[in-house]
This record gives structure tokens, sequence and C-alpha cells, in this order.
């Protein structure tokens, strides 16, 4: 006789349960940043759209959301303006700015390179020298800077503008603490096939870091496009304008030029958006791996 056993009845995958506590935190979540990139983007909209009004428009007392009729012809006029040199401002702060931020990648990463890979006895009496140089005030070492950049005869000049801030205490920090905790196993290999300290910094290194310099170029070349003070004592004669030290000049005790501040600003912002936009996905990766620790 076959005795058959009854089969379990198969039970239905239990369904997800939703809280209500969850729903209340997402809402509240998009919420906030509904709101932060509300805040974030109403200074674009009214650089914009004062950049397209007249000075009528943007002094009134009646407000409107854009004008009636879009200045396009403000872009021509700031450009023909022969009192300010704005196009060769831009020019001056491209340049300035991109060798900047190559000087400061290849000086501040072989020092920090260096001061994490090379054995050397006095190896942490100059790393702490190093962080000492966070502790002075900028204002302590600008009038001897100055000094000594027009003994030299570099005012008004590229030389002037880049060579002094080549260096950076705090970024040569942060490339010796991401040096630390890179992978000792490919610099051996590397030395195992004969490179040196020089062959595997610039082979081994270099190549496995890009996402790190990617973002030390973006918060560099940030820094210099935004720089005012140097530039404005270094830049004496208007060819050696930056475009910082440009917009500064529609700004008088006399006269106030308000839609050619606005529509200066829209423009120079262009290229930190560019740069910002490009490379935003290795910023946070690159911050993350800096390793801030022993």
């Amino acid at each position: 006789m076959t005795v058959t056993v009854p089969r379990a009845r198969e039970s239905a995958p239990p369904r997800p349960v939703r809280r209500h506590g969850s729903v209340l935190g997402n809402t509240g979540l998009y919420l906030a940043t509904g709101i932060a990139a509300f805040l974030f983007l109403v200074p674009f909209y009214l650089l914009v759209r004062n950049a397209l009004s007249t000075d009528a428009e943007i002094t009134g007392e009646h407000w409107k959301f854009f004008p009636t009729d879009l200045q396009w012809g403000n872009i021509g006029a700031l450009f023909d303006d022969s009192s300010v040199p704005f196009a060769r401002s831009l020019l001056n702060s491209t340049v300035v700015a991109v060798l900047h931020t190559a000087g400061v990648l290849l000086v501040c990463s072989l020092a920090g390179y260096a001061l994490a890979r090379i054995p050397y006895r006095h190896a942490n009496k100059v790393f702490y020298a190093v962080l000492g140089t966070l502790m002075v005030p900028t204002a302590v070492t600008f009038v001897p800077s100055f000094v000594l950049v027009s003994s030299l005869g570099w005012v008004d000049s590229y030389r002037g503008l880049i060579i002094p801030g080549l260096f950076s205490g705090f970024t040569c920090f942060l490339f010796r603490q991401y040096f630390l905790g890179f992978p000792k196993e490919l610099e051996e290999a590397a030395r195992v096939d004969g490179l040196g300290y020089w062959g595997a910094y610039w082979r081994v290194v270099v190549p496995n870091s890009l996402n790190f310099f990617a973002a030390i170029a973006t918060i560099t070349f940030i820094n210099g496009w935004n720089s005012f003070l140097w530039p404005l004592v270094i830049g004496q004669d208007p060819s050696a304008w930056t475009v910082q030290v440009a917009l500064s000049s529609y700004m008088t005790n006399q006269t106030v030029v308000f839609h050619q501040i606005f529509m200066a600003t829209a423009i120079s912002i262009l290229p930190l958006l560019f740069v910002f936009l490009f490379l935003q996905r290795w910023l946070v990766q690159g911050i993350a791996q800096t390793g801030i620790k022993g």
C-alpha cells in the first residue's frame, strides 16, 4: 500500500511593508534637497537676469522676473569698452590659473611623495616645518613677497603672478597623506624592473592616482581663477589685469555700471562651471582618498 504524504502548501512571499516613517523621511529629504537646490540657483538667476537688463531695470522699483527686452548688446559693449581690457583679463586669468595649477600639482606632489616614500632621518622635521607654514597668516608674508618679486623685476608679468604661489603647504600635506596610503607593492614591483624613485613616481604612482590629481587640480584651478589681492598688487598695468581685477574696476567711487558688472561676472564664471562639471565625479573620490591620518 502506497501512502501519499500531503505536500505542504507553499507560502506566498511576504509583501513588503511600507513604513510611514520611511515615507515621511524620504519626503523630508526630497523637500530639503529641493529647497537647497532652489537657494543654490537663485544667485545664478539674478546674475543672468541682471546681466541682460538695463541699469534702470536693475535698480527700478517694479521687479520683473525677466526684462521685456533682453539686452544681448551688453555682451558686445563689455568687450568694446576700451577702459577695461576684459578680453585680455580673461586670457591672463586662463594662463595664470592653468600654469598655477600645473605647477602646484608638480611641485607639491613631488614634495609629498618624497616625504612619504624617500627614507630620510629628518623627513618628519621637514614635514612639521611644512605644516608650520600653515600657521603663518598670509598678511605676514605678503609684503616680503611683494618686495622680493619687485626686486626681481617681475611686476606686471606672468612670472610674478604665478611663481610665488607654486608651493602650498596644505596641498603638500594632502599629497603626503595620500601617498602614505598608496599600495607599496606597486612601487616595489617597479623597483624590481629597475625603476628608481622618479621612475616609480612618474610611471606607476601618477597613472594610478589620476582621481586624486583631478580633485586637487579642480580646487587649485578655482582658487587660482578667483585670486584677487595678489594679482591686484602685481598686475599694476591694465594689460596684466586678471578677470577679478577687471571686475573690480566697474565699481568706483564715482560710478557703478551694474549691467557690466553682472555681465562680466556671468562670463567669468563660465570656465569655473565647465571645469567643475567636467571634473566633479573625481572631486569627491579624490578627497575621499586623501586618507587624512597618521
